[in-house]
């Protein structure tokens, strides 16, 4: 058993490797007909990496930084020989290009050469020693490209926002060493504080908690951003346990979400809430959102604008939830048209999805078309320029995966006044 896992590990870079020479093939004829088509040089490549995403099952950054990979081992010759005979698998080539993709062409052809991963000199190396000795030897091949990249690095500090179990979310801030530092020792000399004082939390949640409320600067962090909830109305006055979503984050539990909207978390199942006073300057709205008899469907909502009113535009971001390209799940930011509305599609929810920047960039891009597919849920039918097509079904809303008769829904938005 042992050796077909090892035997199967080697197929799988082998695979990967033969995927990434089709990524490169495929960029190259794809730049050779949008050039005989006439599209600017600046502009040719636009769309491939969203093709190799969608062939492989990937979100469209993921692809993005697949055929990046792909290009980058062109260079690399003994480093992909290391790939594709399974001495490196996937995610080690990608350490390795990440570290010497500072440099020029021929720096990072040296650099591949002073490794020779296809001799075995990486055998045995974990992935921190791989990226130690590969980060040595692009410094000493160009120094300046080195210090040069740390230097934009500052430049690229930001903030995120990802889901985590247990309606629990990462708050993750990218920043200069000095600063995080110092943003971390704050935290940790005032949770010190509450706990020399007879705080009962733990040193883990004051240094949260103190996050919180220093960024909204309100106590318990309540901030007047909305908060939407969309559940079944047996959920939230019946105590029913079909579960809600929270849109941006996902499936949330119904105990949870009950607590959400009828208290503004000042339960908050044990843990230390905002206090009376912030939870009662709370104001809960209540939106009906009716749905299909069986599928679950929500009512079409249908407008002559050009430009997706504010109500049309917040019921695709409640039926959509995220970016409705297969694969990708960022949020969405552009409402998009999927028959254009130069060419007579209409501004509506049949004709509306929600589409992240990126991907709805990419959909305007030659070659590409996309058309509502008739179906139980509202469906878009996607085709790239190879002709290949990808179909795309709207989420299920809370509660229709029961009922023969039409039921509304609740979206639940709350905020300070």
């Amino acid at each position: 058993m042992i050796d077909q896992m090892r035997l199967w590990e080697d197929v799988k870079c082998l695979a990967g490797a033969q995927q990434a020479r089709l990524a490169v093939a495929l960029d190259v004829q794809q730049r050779r007909e949008q050039a005989a088509a006439g599209v600017p040089v600046e502009e040719q490549g636009a769309g491939v990496a969203a093709q190799i995403a969608l062939a492989r099952r990937e979100s469209p950054a993921r692809g993005s930084r697949l055929l990046g990979l792909a290009k980058a081992l062109t260079g690399m010759p003994r480093t992909f020989a290391a790939f594709r005979s399974g001495r490196l698998n996937e995610w080690r080539v990608t350490l390795i290009v990440k570290e010497t993709i500072c440099l020029s062409v021929e720096d990072r052809a040296g650099v591949d050469e002073e490794l020779a991963a296809d001799t075995g000199t990486l055998d045995g190396a974990g992935d921190k020693s791989i990226i130690a000795t590969v980060r040595a030897a692009a410094y000493r091949r160009d120094p300046a490209s080195v210090a040069k990249r740390a230097a934009r690095a500052v430049t690229e500090r930001c903030v995120s926002l990802r889901p985590a179990p247990d309606t629990m979310t990462y708050l993750t801030a990218l920043l200069p060493v000095t600063q995080g530092v110092a943003a971390y020792a704050a935290l940790g000399k005032e949770a010190d504080a509450a706990r020399s004082a007879g705080d009962d939390r733990s040193r883990g949640q004051v240094m949260a908690d103190t996050l919180v409320e220093r960024i909204t600067d309100t106590p318990g962090g309540i901030s007047g951003v909305e908060i939407q909830l969309v559940m079944t109305d047996r959920t939230l006055l019946q105590a029913d346990a079909e579960p809600a979503r929270l849109p941006g984050y996902g499936t949330v539990p119904a105990p949870w979400a009950r607590d959400i909207a009828l208290t503004g978390g000042s339960s908050n199942f044990g843990t230390p809430a905002a206090g009376p006073a912030a939870v009662e300057e709370l104001r809960l709205w209540v939106r009906r959102l009716y749905t299909a008899p069986g599928a679950g469907e929500l009512v079409a909502i249908d407008s002559k604008a050009r430009i997706f009113p504010a109500g049309l535009k917040r019921f695709l971001q409640i039926r959509d939830d995220t970016c409705r390209t297969p694969y990708c799940d960022a949020p969405i930011r552009h409402h998009d048209h999927i028959t254009a509305w130069h060419n007579g599609g209409p501004t509506s929810a049949g004709n509306g999805q929600g589409l992240c920047e990126a991907c709805n960039h990419t959909k305007e891009t030659p070659g590409w078309t996309a058309k509502p597919i008739p179906g139980p849920r509202h469906t878009v039918a996607t085709t790239t320029p190879t002709g290949h097509t990808y179909h795309s079904t709207a989420p299920p809303l809370p509660g229709t995966r029961t009922g023969s008769s039409q039921e509304h829904r609740l979206a639940l938005a709350r905020a300070t006044p």
